[in-house]
């Protein structure tokens, strides 16, 4: 894409501290030579204009304006023009485990009522990023910004496979549009490319083409899980994980998700037994049933530790349900950090980033009269809009309740309750216990200490989105 890329628009050239910006990188050789110069250098040593202290997205305007010489802007092309290349400066933090893009890629906005009219090559999302020259730099809790290092730079492009998944991420969210259902939009909709929220809050809206009801502002990004594994195998030599899809070209006739079902189809109604035996598997391991959609897909180890599962973020569930159709457990989310949730805002809560642009692969087995249990189907799924919206007012509660001191009841038998949203309150979600045992306890914003409790979606509403009474 870099060397094919064509410019659609012509802006006048830009000038700033007397240098030509257009004129003076040509190529991307000519920014990339420029780019690696700042590596191993900080933000302190290279801002010349003091733009660090402005606030977000001050690290790119930093290397934009005092190391390549040009004013920030919104120009719809790259930022260098003629090279066909665009800047991106991006953190990534050190984990326990392992490396981890901090947040998700924004390319460039998304306008409802023009984007729908042209092809993929012509999106604002390629015409501005079909080519990307990345900065990646380390963030650290508690060091200033002006002693944080640039890590590394690099021309990015595309891989094959990920561009055929990018072009169907595209196709879903113009489908959207076309449809009237821009305000649907979700992050999770799609794998690689998302349509990230962009305004203030949720009230910050845009008019769509065909429809009377007002869409989130949004824009075109990377997800943080595909930046988190781009930069593990660019940056940092990551052994790249094994591919389920190894014909990038497939891809053009079939979604991912619908090559996942075709790869499968053979193997639906067959008996747990069965399936066992077929594919070698001990009906004592933990995760048996996970193992065998594994070996349908070919696949030797974990599903979720895929390439394409891990750039896309897509988390693998497994679901018993029983002869009469009812699924007996909720779904369960991570611990909650009592005193972290209530510094946090919903829009970049933690919560929110475990649910929203998370894409679930359900694997569906049913029991049998017999005491087996039979593969039924999968099915792909992301909550929709007006869910998320009943599981922040759970939320919401939440961090309430912590704010103002939690209170533990205990009932006639002598077990105790707290006053955190119950699953009676809320059709969607609710928080309960998620220790082993009572004694599993972690800290309260007010110095006490409680059973450590969880974010659940209830069964009933996985009952209903998951259809198994049709099962």
């Amino acid at each position: 894409p870099c060397t094919l890329y064509q410019k659609t628009a012509k802006r006048s050239s830009t000038f700033f501290g007397g240098v030509k910006m257009s004129n003076t990188y040509k190529t991307k050789e000519d920014v990339l030579r420029r780019a690696q110069e700042a590596v191993g250098k900080t933000f302190g040593e290279i801002d010349k204009t003091g733009r660090l202290s402005t606030g977000k997205g001050a690290a790119g305007n930093v290397i934009e304006e005092s190391w390549f010489g040009y004013r920030p802007n919104s120009d719809p092309t790259p930022d260098f023009e003629e090279a066909g290349v665009e800047l991106k400066v991006t953190p990534f933090e050190k984990t326990a485990k392992g490396i981890r893009a901090k947040e998700r890629l924004v390319c460039d906005m998304l306008n409802y009522m023009e984007e729908y009219k042209v092809p993929f090559e012509q999106s604002a999302f390629w015409q501005k990023c079909a080519c990307m020259l990345l900065m990646p730099y380390q963030y650290e809790t508690g060091v200033d910004k002006r002693d944080l290092r640039i890590a590394d730079a690099f021309i990015f492009d595309f891989p094959e496979e990920d561009l055929q998944v990018i072009r169907n991420d595209w196709k879903i969210l113009m489908d959207k549009i076309k449809s009237g259902h821009a305000h649907e939009i979700s992050e999770g909709d799609t794998m690689y490319l998302a349509a990230c929220p962009k305004g203030r809050n949720a009230k910050d809206t845009r008019q769509q083409p065909f429809s009377d009801i007002p869409a989130m502002k949004r824009a075109y990004s990377l997800k943080q899980s595909y930046m988190t594994q781009m930069l593990r195998e660019r940056v940092f030599g990551g052994v790249p994980n094994e591919h389920i899809i190894r014909d990038p070209e497939s891809l053009r006739k079939n979604t991912f998700e619908a090559q996942i079902s075709k790869i499968v189809k053979p193997y639906l109604g067959m008996s747990r037994t069965d399936l066992l035996r077929k594919f070698n598997v001990s009906p004592n391991a933990k995760n048996a049933n996970a193992l065998l959609f594994a070996a349908m897909l070919g696949i030797k180890g974990n599903v979720a530790h895929t390439d394409e599962f891990r750039k896309a973020s897509i988390v693998p569930k497994t679901i018993m349900v029983s002869a009469n159709g009812k699924i007996k457990e909720s779904m369960s989310f991570p611990a909650i950090d009592f005193c972290a949730i209530v510094n946090e805002e919903w829009e970049i809560s933690t919560l929110y980033e475990q649910l929203a642009p998370t894409k679930f692969l359900f694997i569906i087995f049913k029991k049998t009269p017999d005491g087996d249990s039979a593969f039924q189907r999968i099915q792909f799924w992301n909550i929709p809009v007006d869910d998320l919206e009943e599981v922040h007012d759970v939320w919401q509660k939440t961090v309430n309740t912590l704010r103002k001191g939690v209170h533990i009841i205990k009932d006639d038998k002598g077990y105790c309750h707290s006053d955190l949203p119950k699953k009676s309150e809320n059709r969607v979600s609710h928080v309960r216990p998620h220790g082993k045992s009572a004694s599993d306890v972690v800290q309260l914003p007010d110095g006490g200490y409680m059973t450590k409790q969880c974010f659940w979606l209830n069964n009933t509403y996985i009952e209903k989105v998951t259809h198994s009474e049709d099962l």
